[in-house]
């Protein structure tokens, strides 16, 4: 893919985890509404998920954007993919299709 060390290290966290999203602050902490939104939708689900603090570290903040050519942080990877923003995992969510992805991926929910 790239030489670039932050890739590396944001693939690793992918392939390291079913479910990754790349937030603003902590699940405990969020520090934007966006992440937070994210982080409610995944914890309402019962989804397991590692958050990574992209303010800790510039370099990640700006990298995971180019990484998944996506202009805005939070991003939700499942199984290595990217699903996307806030916008598109409240959308998913409301419309069962995010369920239905995690379900298809096999990625344990509490019911």
């Amino acid at each position: 893919m790239n030489d670039n060390p932050v890739f590396s290290k944001i693939q690793q966290e992918i392939d390291d985890n079913s479910v990754v999203l790349f937030m603003k602050g902590t699940p405990m902490f969020p520090q934007c509404g966006f992440s937070a939104a994210v982080t409610q939708v995944l914890t309402t689900l019962g989804v397991k998920f590692k958050g990574i603090d992209v303010l800790e570290d510039p370099s990640l903040r700006d990298g995971v954007k180019q990484f998944a050519n996506w202009p805005t942080i939070p991003q939700l990877y499942v199984k290595g993919e990217f699903v996307g923003g806030c916008d598109i995992v409240r959308e998913m969510h409301a419309s069962g299709e995010l369920k239905k992805l995690l379900d298809e991926k096999g990625v344990p929910q509490a019911r």
